[in-house]
């Protein structure tokens, strides 16, 4: 929903996002480093979040598959970028940002993610938009600021998305999802409007999808 109540998206784009998720999805590659990444071919949609943000779970739902992202007890176990061909023929890709914030990490992995993650974002003429996910229990950490930070410096555009939103009441979503909106509005390369999202009860999934399809326009 927009900050003034209408409905984000109209019906038929949303209908029309349906359609493409519900189509041919499949697993392209995974990069650990830049040499790796795929042509620029389409446009691309990242997905980034903090670990245990509930992000492999979040594109499971919204691809209508159980296990396309892999989902890891282990925090940070993922260093690389993945990514999803959606469409056949090749419409575009979703691409698996590795998660961030995991305190047990060695230095320099974080060091490694810190590298491959602002050399794609800053180099990626490809990438439209990037989804940057809030866990709606706890509302944006310090260290969601530092990667608004790179995007904001990268000047890639980018969406927040609230996740786990059925874990919290009615009440503190409509808190945490004003008091993000108020953040957000500050920062040059956000979006100004917030998705909330529950992968486990379909909640905000079809808006998400429309703004997917948005996003590569």
């Amino acid at each position: 929903m927009s900050e003034d109540g209408e409905p984000a998206f109209d019906p038929e784009m949303v209908e029309a996002a349906r359609k493409t998720f519900a189509g041919p999805i499949a697993f392209l590659k995974s990069a650990p480093a830049l040499q790796h990444l795929p042509p620029m071919d389409v446009a691309e949609v990242a997905f980034a979040g903090r670990s245990n943000v509930g992000k492999s779970s979040l594109i499971n739902a919204l691809t209508n598959r159980g296990a396309l992202a892999r989902t890891s007890n282990t925090p940070g176990r993922t260093q690389e970028l993945n990514f999803f061909d959606v469409g056949e023929p090749l419409k575009f890709r979703l691409v698996d940002m590795p998660g961030y914030g995991f305190a047990e990490a060695p230095k320099d992995l974080v060091k490694r993610w810190r590298f491959l993650v602002n050399d794609y974002l800053r180099g990626r003429t490809a990438l439209k938009r990037a989804m940057v996910l809030i866990d709606s229990r706890h509302g944006i950490k310090p260290v969601d600021r530092e990667i608004m930070d790179m995007l904001d410096a990268a000047a890639v555009s980018y969406r927040v998305v609230l996740t786990k939103a059925d874990k919290i009441k009615a009440t503190a979503l409509t808190d945490v999802t004003a008091k993000t909106a108020e953040e957000v509005r500050k920062r040059p390369a956000a979006h100004p409007d917030i998705i909330a999202t529950s992968s486990e009860k379909g909640l905000g999934l079809p808006d998400l999808r429309a703004a997917v399809i948005e996003a590569i326009g």
